[in-house]
């Protein structure tokens, strides 16, 4: 059977409703057929409407490309409501100069928080020197040097190739790519805030007004109701060395070295130096690392300094403990230090890495009533202000602890002082990272510390090779130290010396931070086999001495 059109349906109803008017015109009874035609009728005229109603009615094609825009005439927006909040008539609430991990991390405070941010940086890429000469860098190079040593004790691939000549900056190639991702995250993270940042080096004019120096030939001035300074630091450098020299570097020139050497001396042995005697001794490299103290990294737990010290002697390490500087001389093919103590060491290159600089020097300080001390570095109150009400600083501009982590966290309470956030409060409880081979982290009292005290305190140890996933993957030293009231339980201090030991830290951190007491590492139960699992043989080891 074929199928009716719409056409012929409506035919058959209109035949159907003649048969039915003449019905009634002759007063016959209607005929059934007729009545069955009617809703016949009815139902193709409702398919009719239903089937218009689809043709004529089509979705939206939206097209980016005509002149169609959205737009919500609300009249709110963070812009108005910094114009309502804050009565002044700068053009910015506030100006960050710097935009290592302080600046960024107070930017998106002062953003989130409605106000109208601007950041001034002289590199031509976000991320400070954190990113581009500090703590990504060193770290992705500790990380390739760490790969090739693993490498290199490999039973598998000791034959398979000759590293007694690795250039520096061969090993650098990763540094450099990871980099590059970091300033490309970071762009994004000012973009994603709306908050604009301006290449180029400023400086006061007064305490409202800075003067901009963008190129040679170009300057812009603008002006601000508050200010916080996260300029960071550099190296040290003494005026007795030459620093153009190319067999003279510090921490930030010693990236761009491209020569193979034999022999290098690190003149310094904080936390800096101590990283690259690492990562030269990994490259196979000889190192004298001279030490004005008569320890390593005197401010560490004793147990831990003596460790490190050990390793670095397994290594090859030359260490030369309370030593000092008298004059250094430079040739063509290599450098001679002379040492106040009469000693003299020669040696392809020297490292410089006895202490850093703020760099405030440029910033015109005394437009606004500042000045900074020896070193460069600003004096803060707890709310990161500084002699001046309206004008803030943070990270390693004002010294203490000088890590990136904690510059994060100085500049976002710097500005939240500033925003006059009730819960703000200043970073106190910093983790110590040493990311030497291998690395160290500690939080809180050392023994000494605590014998000074007088604090009936017990120790808790684990020692790495001790521990299954630890055996696994080769770790060969390693030890972490729980330190607790022999009383009370309550943690005092954690110690850590091996890789991974700044990420095991944050484990004792957090328990640190909620009050818990040894007892927690005792009844948790950890992922075997892992190597936060050293934190409860570390508690069982001390819970053994507790009587």
């Amino acid at each position: 059977m074929g199928s009716k059109t719409i056409s012929d349906a409506t035919n058959d109803i209109g035949e159907d409703t003649h048969t039915e008017v003449s019905n009634k015109e002759s007063g016959r009874a209607p005929n059934p057929e007729h009545t069955e035609s009617k809703n016949k009728k009815e139902r193709i005229e409702q398919t009719h409407e239903q089937v218009t109603d689809d043709i004529m009615h089509h979705p939206d094609l939206v097209n980016p490309l005509d002149d169609t825009r959205i737009d919500v005439k609300s009249g709110f927006s963070k812009d108005s409501k910094r114009i309502k909040g804050d009565k002044h008539e700068f053009e910015y609430d506030a100006v960050v100069l710097g935009a290592g991990p302080a600046g960024e991390a107070a930017a998106m405070k002062l953003s989130k928080a409605g106000k109208k941010v601007v950041v001034i940086d002289p590199r031509e890429q976000v991320g400070g020197n954190s990113t581009h000469v500090g703590t990504i860098p060193s770290k992705a190079l500790r990380q390739s040097v760490f790969n090739l040593i693993n490498f290199r004790r490999d039973p598998m691939f000791t034959k398979a190739m000759d590293y007694e000549q690795v250039p520096l900056n061969i090993v650098l190639a990763k540094a450099r790519q990871v980099i590059r991702q970091q300033v490309s995250t970071h762009t994004r993270f000012y973009e994603r805030n709306r908050i604009e940042v301006i290449h180029g080096w400023a400086n006061f004019i007064d305490a409202h007004t800075l003067r901009i120096e963008i190129d040679d030939n170009t300057f812009e001035t603008i002006t601000f109701n508050k200010a916080i300074i996260t300029v960071g630091s550099r190296p040290y450098r003494p005026e007795i060395l030459d620093f153009n020299h190319p067999r003279v570097f510090d921490s930030d020139k010693i990236l761009q070295m491209d020569y193979v050497i034999r022999k290098i001396i690190i003149y310094g042995a904080g936390v800096i130096g101590c990283e690259y005697a690492s990562i030269f001794t990994g490259l196979g490299y000889k190192v004298d690392l001279i030490n004005n103290q008569n320890k390593l990294l005197s401010y560490l737990d004793s147990e831990i300094s003596d460790a490190l010290a050990h390793d670095f002697r397994q290594f090859g390490v030359v260490i030369r403990n309370n030593e000092e500087i008298d004059h250094l001389e430079t040739h063509d093919d290599c450098v001679i230090l002379h040492l106040k103590s009469g000693k003299k060491i020669k040696s392809d290159a020297i490292l410089w890495s006895n202490g850093r600089s703020g760099n405030t020097e440029s910033l015109n300080l005394e437009a606004v009533g500042l000045k900074a001390n020896s070193r460069g570095q600003l004096k803060v109150d707890d709310t990161y202000c500084t002699e001046v009400e309206n004008i803030y600083a943070a990270g390693d501009v004002i010294g203490w602890p000088s890590l990136a982590s904690a510059a994060y966290d100085q500049g976002r309470c710097a500005a939240a002082f500033m925003v006059g956030d009730r819960d703000a409060e200043p970073v106190s409880s910093v983790p110590t990272g040493i990311y030497t081979i291998p690395e160290i982290s500690s939080i809180g009292k050392t023994e000494q510390e605590l014998t000074d005290a007088k604090v009936p305190y017990e120790v808790g140890q684990a020692f790495f090779k001790h521990l299954a996933r630890a055996q696994i993957i080769g770790e060969r030293s390693g030890v972490l130290k729980i330190l607790f009231h022999r009383e009370t339980l309550e943690i005092l201090g954690i110690h850590c010396y091996g890789n991974h030991a700044s990420e095991i830290i944050h484990i004792g951190q957090a328990v640190m931070k909620c009050n818990a007491t040894l007892e927690y590492f005792v009844n948790t139960t950890f992922n075997y086999p892992t190597m936060a699992e050293a934190y409860r043989v570390a508690a069982l080891n001390g819970l053994n001495r507790v009587f």
